[in-house]
């Protein structure tokens, strides 16, 4: 355990929170501002939280270095109702787009737009079992095509896109499990989406960020909430947004502006992830990566031990010495380890260490 009895936390989603936004949330239940009553009892119409919406808009804004031309949205249903509403609202009747199939989440992306839209899979690396990112001369984007959809990074598999795809299509990039981890070329992308949940706050708030001359471009008859419009001329206030998500959400982004930015946080996720992937390789092949180097995410690091015992002996171990949420995916099994923005390198070395005595006991 750590201070205040808290665990060391490497949970894929939702994510651990910095300590000082969760004793300012803590602080500020019961009054916050002097209203008397806590945020989240507040009308989201009232100008107590008005200011907090507007101000979670333009520190997202500031942090990311969104530029003028696009518009920020928040919106319900995560980033798994992206992958109709995106369809929906950039792809107009007789239009295409690829899609880039990593895994789990890319090849949902890809399911739900087959249902609405003329898109086809540009790659998919299921005859790799899904261990690695393509290369940019391995997609095939198709001629006419509006745009190519990638997932950045893989929470069940562990690999991400070291660098975006050069294709001469724009891109469009569910960024759910790296959000805000490094910066981002917008000159490449037409629209970026993510759930708030693995980097930036509680579940129950997905932010789109869409080029504003891309709005209503589809032409389709939408209801009103699938319809990006209806957010963006709303202020992300067309019907009561996710007060609390939000609101501990602009307490995060507050935080990582004043922690040094996104490139800090990019040092800070290489500097994590060196350390976890140094035990694995370090370990002579007692620890093993299943994924293409080149490919290792710096968010989700999964590895696997000598047999599925051992997994599960590590994982509770590591849980009686204050290490929780290590089992990998159900899907893929091993070990996962998330490393997201808000924990601390202690919790790093605190794994690494118990990885080498792990080891030492049962090797």
């Amino acid at each position: 355990m750590t201070t205040a009895g808290r665990v060391h936390n490497f949970c894929a989603g939702p994510c651990t929170l910095p300590v000082s936004v969760l004793e300012e949330v803590r602080d500020e239940m019961l009054d916050f501002d002097g209203t008397g009553m806590s945020i989240i009892e507040a009308s989201h119409r009232a100008p107590a939280y008005d200011a907090v919406h507007m101000d979670a808009l333009t520190d997202f804004r500031d942090l990311a270095d969104v530029p003028d031309d696009f518009t920020v949205l928040f919106l319900q249903g995560g980033a798994t109702l992206q992958f109709a509403q995106v369809p929906m609202n950039l792809l107009a009747d007789g239009e295409s787009a690829g899609y880039v199939d990593t895994g789990a989440w890319g090849g949902k992306a890809l399911a739900d737009a087959r249902l609405l839209a003329d898109v086809y899979e540009a790659w998919s690396g299921a005859d790799g079992g899904f261990r690695r990112m393509p290369a940019s001369d391995e997609i095939q984007v198709s001629d006419g095509s509006r745009f190519l959809h990638i997932t950045s990074n893989e929470t069940i598999g562990g690999i991400r896109f070291p660098d975006y795809p050069e294709v001469d299509v724009p891109l469009v990039g569910d960024m759910s499990s790296d959000f805000l981890s490094r910066p981002i070329d917008w000159s490449r992308f037409d629209l970026v989406y993510g759930g708030a949940q693995k980097n930036l706050g509680p579940a129950g708030l997905a932010i789109v960020v869409v080029r504003t001359d891309l709005l209503g471009r589809s032409g389709r008859d939408l209801a009103a909430y699938l319809d990006y419009s209806t957010h963006a001329s709303n202020d992300s206030m067309a019907n009561t947004p996710p007060m609390f998500a939000i609101y501990v959400m602009g307490k995060v982004l507050r935080w990582m502006k004043a922690s040094g930015g996104l490139v800090e946080f990019e040092r800070r996720a290489s500097e994590r992830a060196d350390l976890v992937y140094g035990a694995v390789d370090g370990s002579d092949g007692w620890y093993t990566s299943p994924v293409d180097e080149a490919s290792r995410s710096h968010m989700n690091i999964v590895f696997r031990l000598p047999d599925e015992d051992l997994e599960k002996r590590f994982v509770a171990e590591a849980a009686e010495a204050g290490m929780v949420n290590l089992k990998g995916h159900r899907s893929v099994g091993g070990i996962r380890a998330s490393v997201y923005n808000a924990l601390a390198v202690d919790s790093v070395h605190t794994l690494v260490d118990f990885m080498g005595a792990f080891r030492a006991a049962n090797a």
